[in-house]
């Protein structure tokens, strides 16, 4: 996140803007949202052991049309498409002829006349629509930007029974879409990848964003700001494009392994026919490894600035942070960060430094995120001993 930018307010922050609810907006993924929207130690409740309601404006949808469009797409992005099921999406890197990532998105396929669409954070959008353009030549498709549709997002591991709340159905596996009516009006509910609680969004027209953010707390959901959003999403592992992950990075060195953590990864099928730069993808499995891999770690100590070095005992360079922020809890912070580590420094268990201005910290690598009944625990410890005095 960042203070300055020339990007507009999403219409959730516009909304907010006209009542009596104030909030600082920070530019997020492309847009001005919402910093914080309550408490930081209440946001982070809702995320771990409640619901939490929160802006995806930073969120665009674009469809995929034509005969060709699944064959063409297909040969764009490293994951499956043509295999989709029906309401099914996948999470998908964009690389150039080298192999190199060039961005990421979300490729879903729905019922309704075999649609394809994509899903894209807003700061990538122009740049990954014309790299995809630019591929369209002798090819029956067109992409269609979807603008007239907007999203909320509701995260935590109560999220089912809001959305029941409003008559909208749960969804029981992530990565699976569903069409709904609420209020009259059509809803494309979502759900998301998410490593600790479910992840919905909730895409409805521009114009009833208002109606649906009331309703979500209505029944139950918490506001939350993109600051707590961003540091849940580092607790959780989750690296974003233009953060964690750099237009140099090659898909092994970001790899995230689907569960259980075989040789199939989240965002790469080796499965699928041809596509713009495999053959290094391919290589890399084939023939060799990377010499780094971008890893989750907790830290003990302050929160380290992007790019700030982690190093052995002995002084030698281990890697570096790439985003990192504290998870605030009633029983005391944690401070979570993705850095990117050097294959060398990642054979045993090792403890790394860093330096924070001038307090030194420590880090460790994470075998996989923190499991949530350890923070809904320590979420709830304080609470308890308060109701205790």
């Amino acid at each position: 996140m960042t203070e300055t930018d020339p990007f507009l307010a999403t219409t959730l922050a516009t909304m907010l803007a006209q009542t009596a609810t104030v909030a600082e907006l920070v530019a997020y993924r492309g847009v001005l949202t919402p910093r914080e929207l309550d408490a930081a130690e209440r946001e982070t409740a809702a995320l771990v052991s409640g619901a939490a309601v929160h802006d995806l404006g930073w969120l665009r949808r674009m469809a995929v049309r034509g005969e060709d469009r699944f064959r063409w797409l297909s040969g764009m992005v490293t994951n499956t498409v043509n295999e989709l099921g029906t309401n099914a999406g996948a999470w998908n890197l964009v690389l150039n002829a080298q192999g190199r990532i060039q961005g990421d998105l979300h490729v879903w396929r729905e019922r309704e006349e075999d649609a394809l669409e994509l899903e894209i954070a807003a700061d990538q959008y122009d740049r990954l629509l014309a790299h995809l353009e630019r591929f369209i030549i002798m090819d029956d498709v067109e992409l269609a930007p979807l603008s007239e549709e907007s999203a909320l997002g509701i995260t935590g591991p109560l999220a089912a029974g809001v959305l029941e709340r409003l008559g909208l159905s749960a969804l029981a596996e992530p990565m699976t879409s569903a069409r709904a009516t609420w209020n009259g009006k059509q809803v494309l509910v979502i759900r998301g990848y998410g490593a600790l609680v479910p992840h919905y969004e909730l895409w409805v027209w521009t114009a009833e964003i208002p109606a649906l953010w009331k309703a979500l707390k209505e029944a139950g959901a918490s506001p939350a700001g993109a600051a707590m959003l961003e540091a849940f999403r580092i607790a959780e592992g989750i690296p974003a494009y233009g953060i964690d992950i750099a237009e140099r990075d090659l898909p092994q060195e970001v790899e995230q392994l689907a569960p259980p953590q075989e040789e199939q990864m989240r965002a790469l099928s080796f499965n699928k026919g041809c596509y713009l730069g495999q053959e290094i993808v391919e290589r890399i499995r084939s023939r060799g490894s990377v010499h780094r891999h971008l890893r989750q770690l907790e830290l003990s100590g302050p929160v380290p600035a992007t790019g700030t070095e982690l190093t052995m005992d002995g002084g030698a360079v281990a890697g570096a942070i790439t985003s990192a922020a504290e998870l605030p809890l009633r029983a005391g912070s944690r401070v979570f960060a993705l850095g990117m580590m050097r294959s060398e420094a990642e054979r045993g268990n090792h403890i790394f430094n860093y330096t924070a201005g001038t307090v030194t910290g420590r880090a460790g690598i994470l075998g996989a995120p923190p499991a949530l009944a350890e923070l809904i625990s320590q979420n709830n410890e304080q609470e308890s001993e308060n109701h205790e005095r």
